[in-house]
């Protein structure tokens, strides 16, 4: 509803119905620390965003998506986030399974490209085409309205202060930078130069890339850093 030609109502049997997609996804907290856990990868199933704006009707001075979870909380992006092509849905599944109740059942959004605090409203229950005058939970409380993510990377294996043997092994991680993908990842052992590592398959921009680094590790202590380049 909101800033629409015609407001739709949309039954979870509705969203069952209609034409289905999978996407491979990743997703990510903006307060996630290094090496933290609320990060993850999934294939994420369900409706485009898009296609359900388009059948309702933005009209011209449409600012914001501004959702509402079961629970009352809100959050809104950019309306461009949902017609620029990327791959924005109300998702129904995941992993070829129901989404499960943690992740939102019966139907959440999934925003490539944006922070969870402002696009991925679990337990949705109603989308308002707004203006920028109505705010999200976060955005009053000083976070950022935009909410795009950054270029990270992160070292998987070896864990931080977990011994391994000294010989031939590897170093091995994960980068992401959503809608815009990995281009490269480079390592540094020590004072070391700057290694460039091997990265795994490029599934798309929206997933995280795997990426593995040769080592013959020596005995003792060593500091190892990770950086990615985004493809822009």
């Amino acid at each position: 509803e909101g800033m629409v030609d015609k407001p739709l109502t949309v039954t979870y049997a509705d969203l069952l119905n209609r034409p289905q997609v999978e996407r491979v996804i990743t997703i990510c907290c903006v307060s996630n620390e290094v090496g933290g856990r609320y990060i993850g990868n999934a294939v994420w199933r369900g409706v485009m965003l898009r296609d359900l704006l388009e059948e309702a009707g933005v009209q011209d001075g449409a600012e914001q998506v501004y959702s509402t979870s079961l629970d009352g909380w809100t959050c809104g992006f950019p309306v461009g986030a949902a017609l620029d092509g990327r791959d924005a849905m109300v998702a129904v599944g995941m992993n070829g399974e129901p989404l499960p109740l943690a992740h939102g059942y019966p139907a959440r959004l999934i925003v490539p490209g944006l922070y969870g605090y402002v696009s991925a409203t679990k337990w949705l229950s109603k989308i308002e085409l707004t203006n920028w005058e109505r705010e999200g939970y976060w955005v009053p409380r000083g976070w950022s309205r935009e909410g795009p993510i950054k270029t990270q990377s992160r070292i998987g294996y070896p864990r931080h202060r977990v011994p391994i043997d000294p010989g031939p092994g590897k170093i091995a991680g994960v980068a992401w930078a959503q809608h815009r993908g990995i281009e490269k990842v480079e390592v540094q052992i020590d004072d070391g130069e700057w290694q460039v590592a091997t990265l795994a398959t490029d599934v798309t921009d929206d997933a995280w890339r795997q990426w593995v680094l040769d080592w013959d590790a020596t005995s003792g202590d060593h500091q190892v850093r990770v950086r990615a380049t985004d493809k822009t």
